[in-house]
């Protein structure tokens, strides 16, 4: 571990900013750190603790999308509503804040494209609207909490609302991935989870990656927080919670947990042009188009993420791309749950793993893990 990281990361756990964290940053094998305590009052945090990764589960289920593109099973163009009959006859708000029977049909079908692009018209709504309302009422609606929904009740809800635009034509964040996980899973007839392992967790060793931890791996799960108004705030504990054992339903709409040793290999994948031991795991032109800007300037909207985005970064296939600055070509994406990874194009990783929720008391640690390297600097 680095100096530089390793202070970074001491310093934050004695500011209370997280209990505690693990991390690596460098080229080929590196070092597994980890800091601190794997909850306020347990035991230190261990280097292969199982993570809650969130969103970082995006850039995995895009790559076993890709591999069903280069097998043949379906395009990236093809519509979805073979394997989604839900996405049919889609309607389309006549404006994103528009009343919910304000509509008209949708001009194309919904494809794998829109999917991997977060341009499909599901989405986040950051800003108050019916729509919005509606899928707070309905249990659709995106949040830290894990889902309470089994996949099909789920997508079934999303379908009965409008699309917020015609697909292919804006940008809303999330909902496309949970889509994109039970389109896996029927593309695939089985579960999302059941199809990761076999396709990319075995062939990759990932051997802790999956949708929930097992019974005898529950000591490595460390608890879950959130900042209040005095402090950190449990809300899972250790070896406990959604991610404990089994779920209740079908969670192929869910996130993964994993360790900072898994996703390294991931992402050691990625960096060595998409291949393992010398064998293909999505071509080198899937990776170019993965890990590039895929997003069109229409759809790059103030109002469609958060502000400043669009202007130093798109969206490739499951994971942000920066297009400005220094950090130009640097793509990775974070987790809600204080997670963060990154690829620099000479081949650099980064990845940091706490499990305290994203927001203003953690944005800092995040912005100084990213400003640890940049390809200039190497």
């Amino acid at each position: 571990m680095s100096n530089a990281l390793e202070h970074m990361l001491l310093r934050h756990v004695e500011a209370g900013t997280v209990p505690g964290a693990v991390a690596l940053l460098g080229s080929g094998d590196v070092d597994v750190a980890a800091v601190g305590m794997a909850s306020t009052d347990g035991e230190p945090m261990r280097a292969d603790a199982i993570m809650r990764i969130q969103s970082m589960t995006k850039v995995i289920t895009s790559v076993a999308a890709l591999r069903l593109v280069e097998t043949g099973r379906i395009g990236l163009d093809q519509s979805l509503e073979q394997w989604l009959p839900e996405l049919a006859d889609r309607r389309v708000l006549s404006s994103p804040t528009a009343a919910l029977d304000d509509t008209v049909p949708a001009r194309r079908a919904i494809t794998l494209r829109h999917m991997l692009t977060n341009t499909s018209g599901y989405g986040m709504a950051l800003v108050d609207s019916p729509l919005q309302r509606a899928m707070a009422d309905n249990g659709t609606e995106a949040g830290p909490e894990p889902v309470t929904l089994g996949a099909d009740e789920w997508l079934m809800r999303l379908a009965e609302l409008p699309l917020a635009f015609h697909p292919g034509e804006g940008w809303r964040y999330h909902h496309s991935f949970s889509v994109l996980g039970i389109l896996l899973a029927r593309l695939t007839g089985r579960t999302l989870g059941e199809h990761l392992a076999e396709d990319l967790f075995g062939p990759l060793g990932m051997v802790d990656t999956a949708l929930w931890v097992p019974e005898e791996n529950l000591d490595r799960l460390p608890a879950a927080y959130r900042h209040g108004e005095s402090g950190l705030v449990e809300t899972e504990p250790a070896g406990g919670g959604f991610y404990a054992g089994p779920p209740p339903f079908d969670v192929s709409h869910g996130e993964l947990v994993s360790t900072g040793r898994d996703f390294h290999r991931f992402a050691r994948m990625l960096v060595d042009g998409g291949r393992v031991d010398g064998d293909q795991v999505i071509s080198t032109d899937h990776l170019r188009q993965m890990t590039s800007d895929q997003v069109s300037t229409e759809c790059k909207t103030p109002e469609s993420f958060f502000p400043g985005f669009w202007e130093e970064s798109g969206w490739g296939f499951g994971v942000g791309v920066r297009t400005n600055g220094p950090l130009r070509g640097r793509y990775g994406w974070s987790g809600g749950q204080g997670t963060n990874f990154f690829v620099d194009r000479d081949g650099t990783v980064g990845i940091l793993l706490t499990q305290v929720e994203l927001g203003e008391n953690l944005g800092p640690m995040l912005a100084e893990f990213q400003a640890l390297h940049t390809p200039s600097s190497s």
